[in-house]
């Protein structure tokens, strides 16, 4: 499955300026997502991030991650347009700067998704090489309330 930006603003909840993602090349819900981010000169952040040295913060770089690997979460029957929420990342890695003008290509997988509970993984690229990567743990909370025990 492939997305384009339209797709994409009908999957998930985020929107400019804080939607980190533009092309989704391959969606396989509950597996894996893969596409791009392209960064030019006029991104709000670059404005602000640092003078006279422009770079994506790297927060936004885990959230461009975040957020393609949510489409293979929402992608799957019944989930369309839902919002999912980061509970958690771990082992963060901010290899090299992400400066203007470049395509970040991003890879994700759901290592497992259960009851709501999606564990993942994400790597951002240059070309070829890894710039970033991140494990996070992502929730849908509409699915989590199914789950909730109440006591008597």
């Amino acid at each position: 499955m492939q997305l384009d930006k339209k797709k994409i603003l009908e999957y998930q909840q985020n929107r400019s300026p804080y939607l980190m993602i533009d092309f989704a090349e391959e969606v396989i819900p509950g597996k894996s997502a893969k596409g791009y981010k392209d960064l030019n000169n006029d991104e709000w952040f670059f404005k602000v991030h640092w003078a006279g040295d422009p770079n994506m913060p790297g927060m936004l770089q885990i959230e461009s991650l975040i957020q393609m690997c949510a489409l293979s979460i929402l992608c799957l029957p019944g989930n369309k347009g839902k919002v999912v929420y980061l509970t958690s990342a771990s082992n963060l890695k901010f290899i090299k700067k992400i400066i203007p003008n470049c395509r970040l290509y991003i890879e994700t997988k759901v290592k497992s998704f259960k009851r709501g509970l999606a564990i993942c993984e994400g790597f951002g690229l240059i070309g070829k090489e890894i710039v970033c990567r991140a494990e996070f743990n992502l929730i849908l909370p509409e699915e989590i309330k199914k789950y909730n025990l109440k006591s008597n």
